[in-house]
């Protein structure tokens, strides 16, 4: 399964994740390679819980992201 993930510059340093598709879903690190090695785990963990909680696992959303210059 692919999952589509946000990466945000943490204002502390380093980097943290959201899974849109998967609400409650975040980790974080580092550097790029590190959050995005966590977020892996971080998916697998939380599909896990759905699974055994029973509950069917999301499937990734379409997301769209653009800029605007104002």
């Amino acid at each position: 399964m692919e999952y589509t993930v946000i990466l945000h510059r943490a204002e502390e340093g380093g980097f943290w994740v959201e899974v849109p598709a998967l609400p409650g879903c975040f980790s974080q690190g580092e550097t790029v390679e590190e959050t995005l090695t966590n977020t892996k785990e971080a998916i697998e963990s939380h599909l896990l819980a759905l699974r055994a909680d029973g509950q069917s696992l999301p499937k990734d959303e379409i997301l769209v992201f653009s800029k605007i210059e104002v």
